[in-house]
């Protein structure tokens, strides 16, 4: 495998290398891992696809467009009370 150069911050660098050395990685190691574990836009929106697909399937549930931006938004709701306690 390659190698590749990627410019951040001296910052953000110092603060991954201090978490993989937490976890008794290197950088390049932590870095590797975490890149494996991420899914890109594309895998998230077909995981969520294939989610909603199979719960029509199961039991026939589909909101439309305006139905499912208000459970949207209602999660941003709940997520920004949460997180602001």
């Amino acid at each position: 495998m390659s190698d590749a150069n990627v410019r951040i911050p001296e910052d953000a660098k110092d603060r991954l290398a201090a978490i993989a050395a937490g976890e008794g990685l290197s950088l390049r190691a932590y870095l590797a891992r975490l890149a494996d574990t991420l899914l890109t836009p594309q895998e998230r929106a077909t995981r969520a696809e294939r989610a909603r697909a199979a719960l029509q399937e199961w039991n026939g549930y589909a909101p439309s467009p305006a139905e499912q931006q208000d459970l949207d938004a209602e999660l941003d709701r709940r997520l920004a009370r949460a997180t602001s306690r």
